[in-house]
């Protein structure tokens, strides 16, 4: 494996994110700046939410260049169909960044763009149609991730850290240059995206990250050595992702809401509420990415028995079911029934005069007894309140 080739594709994706991403950065703190209040909304979210734009360059860039000297070995066909695969699905994001797209053609986009990296991969027809379905759902659920500051970023690190890992066990410079080098353009994108984050994935990085790793995780599946039980090893690494995306489409069925539209129920919305800061979520989300990770990694190393991959999946599984129980969507509010008219009584659609409502005679104030006067040594008597008024906010000066 072509070691030094990978560390200096790393080095090239870090410092291209790094730069591209403190010039969108003061981009977006100037175009902020000249916001005016009252005004048009300003440029600074567009800006912002083109900041995935560093990674897809960063490492797209690197990627390239490292295969082209010669960095993927003999993989270079597989990793330049994934690179292929991965410009199309950012470009489609990046269009749904400034002009929102539906999703069917979004689905179909992504689709024909993991055809792609499968069919210059050379999977089988059986084994790339299946590598198809889990390239989309596990892209589609990464993009999802994209709620809260560092979030996308960190457990997309710790993933492709996880799948490094893997791929280095068997010696395939190919299957580890694309994780490496988008693990080390995360950490460059991390440095400004943490709380309080000035640019954000958006749709383009959290597409282009997501259909990286599941590319990657796919060719490695499918080169890995049958004792390895990378069929469930693999998965493991994307257990977050695909627990926040169970937990909102079985909430909003819950709900009777919309599976389709955003209503803030996913796991960082929910972690919030139970007053968890925004670094914290993101700390948070990436100890349970490790935990996963580590888990699928060992298992995929043969260190571990296939069965202990189950205790990631099991424990997401009942953090989902405990996280349902957070109430996630707002009660609507509730509506007074109007009451008819004074003087009027309701028939039917239309309105008539009625029997005026004849006034309660006022109730007399029950006769307040008169506290008698007690005089203080040094201090003058105070004489009782008027007989038939009530002694209102009158106190007696006791000893």
């Amino acid at each position: 494996m072509n070691v030094l080739g990978i560390i200096a594709s790393g080095a090239a994706a870090l410092f291209i994110t790094v730069v591209l991403a403190k010039g969108v950065r003061r981009t977006a703190l100037r175009a902020g700046a000249a916001h005016e209040p009252g005004a048009r909304p300003s440029r600074a979210g567009v800006v912002r939410r083109l900041g995935g734009t560093t990674v897809v360059l960063g490492v797209g860039a690197a990627a390239a260049a490292g295969t082209g000297l010669g960095a993927a070995g003999g993989s270079g066909r597989a990793v330049t169909g994934l690179l292929a695969g991965a410009a199309i699905v950012a470009a489609l994001g990046l269009v749904h960044d400034v002009r929102p797209l539906g999703v069917p053609l979004r689905v179909a986009v992504q689709t024909a763009a993991a055809t792609l990296a499968v069919c210059l991969a050379g999977l089988s027809p059986v084994a790339g149609v299946l590598a198809v379905i889990g390239i989309v759902a596990v892209t589609q659920a990464f993009a999802l991730l994209d709620t809260s500051d560092g979030v996308l970023a960190t457990v997309g690190t710790v993933t492709a850290a996880g799948l490094l890992t893997c791929a280095a066990l068997d010696g395939r410079a190919g299957l580890a240059l694309p994780p490496a080098v988008l693990l080390a353009g995360l950490i460059g994108f991390l440095l400004h995206n943490w709380h309080p984050a000035r640019i954000r994935p958006g749709a383009c990085g959290s597409l282009f990250t997501g259909f990286v790793l599941a590319s990657s995780g796919a060719l490695v599946l499918a080169e890995a050595p049958p004792e390895r039980a990378a069929w469930i090893a693999l998965p493991v690494l994307a257990t977050v992702a695909l627990a926040d995306a169970a937990l909102v489409l079985v909430s909003r069925r819950r709900a009777v809401r919309p599976l389709l539209q955003d209503c803030g129920d996913h796991i960082t919305h929910r972690l919030r509420r139970l007053r968890v800061t925004v670094p914290g979520v993101a700390v948070v989300l990436g100890l349970w990415a490790g935990a996963a990770a580590l888990t699928g990694t060992l298992v995929y190393a043969e260190v571990l028995h296939p069965a202990f991959a189950l205790v990631p999946v099991t424990g997401s599984a009942a953090a989902v079911v405990a996280l349902l129980r957070i109430p996630a969507y707002v009660a609507p509010p509730v509506t007074a029934t109007r009451r008819p008219l004074t003087g009027t009584v309701r028939t039917g659609t239309s309105l008539r005069p009625g029997p005026k409502p004849v006034p309660a005679a006022p109730e007399s104030p029950a006769p307040v007894a008169a506290e008698p006067a007690r005089t203080t040594p040094g201090r003058p008597t105070v004489p009782p309140p008027p007989t038939g008024r009530p002694a209102v906010g009158l106190t007696a000066d006791r000893s």
